[in-house]
């Protein structure tokens, strides 16, 4: 097993069998430590070892359940892009907490590269739980002075980083 230890970029090092562990876990979280190990070719106790290194250095961050957001009743995924009156740290840092709270949202990201500052995506019902969410909670956070929307047609897919 490699040596835990931090990399020139503050990451520890990861080898194939680290990767291999990450993208079984990443398809089923609930796979045994055992059948994790024989499929990295690993006896359990090393393999449980590795798992717990990447826990502690925050590679794995939790896990979680993927749901059907259709079957669950939200099939409308919109991205809206919202810009901001005033760049200050505190008009930010309000806005997140309000987005934050809102179930609806699934995402949300500072981006650059645009007129707007953030890009949410949000789940909902239909138009009409759309245009509640966005009217009467959206456009009522303090600062919010434009969005734009756009409404998925179909993800193509979604993934983890390794």
């Amino acid at each position: 097993m490699p040596e835990s230890h931090f990399g020139s970029t503050g990451t520890i090092d990861i080898d194939d069998i680290d990767k291999q562990l990450l993208r079984l876990l990443q398809t089923q979280a609930r796979m045994s430590i055992t059948e994790l190990a024989e499929r990295v070719n690993l006896s359990a106790t090393p393999c449980a070892r590795r798992i717990k290194r990447l826990e502690d250095a925050n590679i794995i961050t939790g896990y979680h359940t993927k749901t059907d957001a259709q079957k669950l009743g939200y099939p409308l995924a919109v991205f809206i892009a919202v810009s901001m009156d005033r760049h200050t740290a505190e008009r930010f840092e309000q806005f997140e907490r309000s987005v934050q709270s809102f179930e609806e949202v699934v995402s949300c990201s500072i981006v650059t590269g645009r007129t707007e500052d953030y890009l949410i995506k949000v789940r909902v019902r239909d138009m009409a739980h759309y245009e509640e969410f966005l009217l009467h909670r959206l456009n009522r956070i303090e600062g919010v002075a434009q969005v734009h929307t756009s409404f998925e047609l179909r993800e193509v897919f979604s993934r983890s980083v390794v």
